[in-house]
């Protein structure tokens, strides 16, 4: 992983303007609900030409018994654990409280450099005040204004000068690696199904509906296999997004979508494919991306017959048609069964969306299947296909010269396409057709 910097502090001190500050893009959800920032943010901020992580935890509360509370106190642990060095973040209106000083014990047990920011901070009597910070014992301390921006370049500059060349080699090594997006509607399992892959609580698994509120970038290297895997907020019904979180959380899931290569669907084995998942399904389609169908608590699926996983999945088929060529894995994220495989057949929908076929093979192959079955003859014109060749596009898309473009209807290009993934493997991938005069 490159040089990852984690911000923490409690709640409401300031750390999401802060977070944003730094990735100049509002990417944390900021809201004046205490708390709003439930998990960890993710974001990749750049200064003085080195790219770094930052991780906005979320608020640390001590001694509570609330769940998000006891939740997001194990998320600082491992906030701990995980960054290179970490930013505690204090509040000079409101002076120290208890909750600074637990955090300050926790944190000058680290060995990672803790760099103490002091926010709000925008005169000098403030500037006064903020010097009773000097007693939690940090040697690096700063003030700042989050909302104006002064100050942020110094703690930028001591950041900076932590990251070694080793760890900007690093990050460029992960920019190629394979992406992807966990997408699906609220509670069908995303995070367990994370968390259940890295093997460590990485969000905040509960059974409130958008808990995840936020995309969480997880950098993946198991079983000799490498990628970032990308789980995405629940992306919830239009009609039930009453707060501006839950907008927030539908456009942060498509912009997942358009980071990933591919995106891994999930179903509720129990509800079947609605009209939500359907939407999902197309979008990713038409944005081209690679898909796997998971249908999650297959286990809980009562009385199965024998040929109940195949009948479910000729009915998910023909709701998905016409882009039925989609790899459907039965899973449970609980019982842990077929989790791996689910990331196999990602990795092979990655390489088929990447594959570039040689020209000479790709008129061979064609071209018998066109003599095959020869396109309608249109207002007495034979349409003659003469050459094929792949487009130099991120996703595979074909051009076929042809004398009469546009009199080539959607069934012979649906025949085309057929053959196309009939002969190369495009199982799970979307594949453009474009009819150009020769």
């Amino acid at each position: 992983m490159s040089f990852t910097l984690a911000i923490t502090g409690r709640p409401n001190v300031g750390k999401s303007t802060f977070f944003n500050r730094l990735l100049e893009q509002r990417k944390a959800i900021v809201d004046d609900v205490s708390g709003v920032t439930r998990d960890r943010q993710y974001g990749i901020a750049e200064w003085v030409g080195k790219t770094f992580n930052v991780i906005d935890t979320g608020g640390f509360v001590a001694g509570s018994d609330d769940i998000f509370e006891r939740e997001i106190r194990k998320q600082v642990h491992i906030a701990i654990e995980e960054a290179n060095a970490i930013i505690f973040m204090v509040d000079a209106a409101t002076g120290i409280t208890e909750l600074d000083n637990a955090m300050a014990d926790m944190l000058r047990h680290s060995t990672k450099p803790v760099f103490l920011v002091v926010n709000k901070v925008d005169n000098n009597e403030r500037l006064l005040e903020a010097s009773e910070f000097y007693s939690l014992g940090f040697e690096h301390i700063f003030f700042v204004s989050s909302i104006s921006g002064s100050g942020t370049g110094e703690i930028l500059d001591a950041v900076a000068a932590l990251i070694t060349d080793k760890d900007l080699a690093e990050a460029n090594k992960e920019a190629g690696l394979p992406k992807f997006a966990i997408i699906g509607q609220p509670n069908v399992g995303k995070s367990s199904l994370l968390n259940a892959l890295i093997g460590k609580e990485r969000t905040i698994v509960s059974d409130i509906a958008g808990t995840t509120r936020d995309t969480i970038h997880t950098h993946y290297n198991l079983f000799n296999k490498e990628f970032i895997l990308i789980d995405t907020a629940g992306i919830r019904r239009k009609t039930k997004v009453h707060e501006d979180l839950e907008f927030y959380s539908v456009i942060r899931a498509i912009k997942a979508m358009d980071e990933a290569d591919v995106c891994l669907l999930m179903l509720d084995a129990g509800k079947g494919i609605t009209a939500q998942d359907l939407a999902i399904f197309s979008l990713a389609v038409k944005k081209a991306k690679g898909v796997v169908i998971l249908v999650n608590k297959w286990d809980l699926v009562e009385e199965k017959k024998t040929n109940t996983a195949k009948d479910y999945e000729q009915e998910l088929k023909n709701r998905l048609a016409p882009f039925s060529d989609v790899p459907i894995i039965f899973i449970s994220v609980h019982e842990k069964q077929r989790i791996f495989k689910s990331i196999e057949t990602a990795l092979q929908v990655y390489e088929s969306r990447q594959q570039k076929i040689p020209t000479a093979q790709l008129n061979e192959v064609m071209l018998k299947a066109i003599e095959a079955y020869k396109p309608p003859v249109v207002r007495g014109h034979a349409v003659k296909i003469k050459y094929i060749t792949q487009l130099p596009t991120h996703t595979p898309a074909f051009a076929f010269f042809t004398n009469f473009p546009d009199d080539i209807k959607t069934p012979y290009r649906n025949y085309l396409e057929n053959q196309l993934r009939a002969q190369f493997n495009f199982t799970g991938v979307p594949v453009r057709i474009y009819f150009r005069k020769k």
